[in-house]
């Protein structure tokens, strides 16, 4: 035993290979960018918000290239990270409001489901993420359940109420046209 190398133990355990993280990131790019900018309102925020997941991602691969589903984890920052995307407009909003009168400073959205996701952006913050996801990228409830951490009865919950205000809120606003 003496002079002898240590047993190449490593050598001997099976190993779960890692996913190529450039094929995840090309493969995940875009459902995230779209799902970012249902949370966000705002294509360039989109684009940021998708590009800060998957830096962290990346700079975690090792750990978050092993989970089950790493999609999941990414989303699931997407959704932490328009949250703060929100906050920060809402006091930028509040601060510009002093200055200027409201409408002058709030985007306008081109498109024909610009409206629609102006509304789901008026929900409850949870509310929004259920239905961004499950609408904008077809997810079913246990899929939405992993990407936010909650169970599925959570999921279903604010997806069920999340309907009832839109339909409420749209309703309003066609009476209003």
């Amino acid at each position: 035993m003496v002079g002898q190398s240590a047993p190449q133990y490593a050598q001997l355990r099976p190993v779960r290979a890692l996913p190529d993280f450039e094929a995840f990131y090309r493969a995940e790019y875009r459902p995230v960018v779209g799902l970012a900018f249902a949370l966000s309102g705002s294509r360039i925020a989109a684009e940021d918000i998708a590009q800060d997941a998957f830096l962290a991602a990346h700079r975690g691969w090792d750990r978050v290239g092993s989970y089950d589903r790493p999609e999941a984890w990414v989303r699931r920052v997407v959704a932490n990270l328009a949250v703060s995307f929100f906050r920060t407009k809402v006091r930028e909003a509040a601060a510009l409001a002093r200055l200027k009168p409201r409408d002058e400073f709030l985007p306008r959205l081109p498109g024909e489901d610009a409206h629609f996701w102006k509304e789901v952006r008026a929900l409850p913050r949870r509310q929004a993420q259920v239905i961004a996801l499950h609408y904008l990228e077809d997810r079913p409830v246990s899929d939405i359940a992993g990407v936010l951490g909650c169970s599925e009865s959570t999921v279903k919950v604010h997806l069920h109420k999340g309907r009832e205000r839109l339909a409420l809120r749209l309703a309003d606003s066609r009476e209003d046209r």
